[in-house]
């Protein structure tokens, strides 16, 4: 039996709605264990994540952005490019997310001996990333 996950998403705003939503997720559907207690190995640099909290603002303005067109009944074809660079834009928060794991969290662990948790942790992680 596949073991069931919740996950809290609060204030997600959908078309302006301020709601509180509960999406299950089986652990299928993601491989690699979520570990809300963990804290990074190595802390964020404040003004790396000022620029990735502001990068996803932005793609959160793009995303509405869609949600318009699609209720404006715009050419199916303009809907597609923006999805595709709300989607490149995404991935480009995710390489440097794990840019700055690899660099920090992973090679500390190496430093204190961990590395091959850490590197197989890794490996998941760019496993599943790949895939998206």
């Amino acid at each position: 039996m596949l073991k069931q996950r919740l996950f809290f998403f609060d204030n997600y705003t959908i078309r302006g709605y301020s709601i509180s939503e509960v999406v299950v997720m089986k652990k299928r559907d993601l491989p690699i264990e979520l570990q809300v207690e963990r804290k990074p190995l190595v802390a964020k640099e404040r003004e790396e994540k000022e620029r990735m909290v502001n990068r996803l603002k932005r793609i959160e303005g793009q995303v509405r952005g869609i949600q318009k067109m699609i209720d404006d009944d715009r050419y199916c074809v303009d809907i597609l490019v923006q999805l595709s660079a709300a989607n490149a834009a995404l991935k480009k928060v995710g390489f440097t997310l794990l840019e700055q794991h690899t660099k920090g969290c992973v090679a500390s662990a190496i430093t204190k001996g961990e590395g091959n948790e850490a590197i197989a942790e890794l490996m998941k992680v760019i496993d599943q990333f790949s895939k998206s």
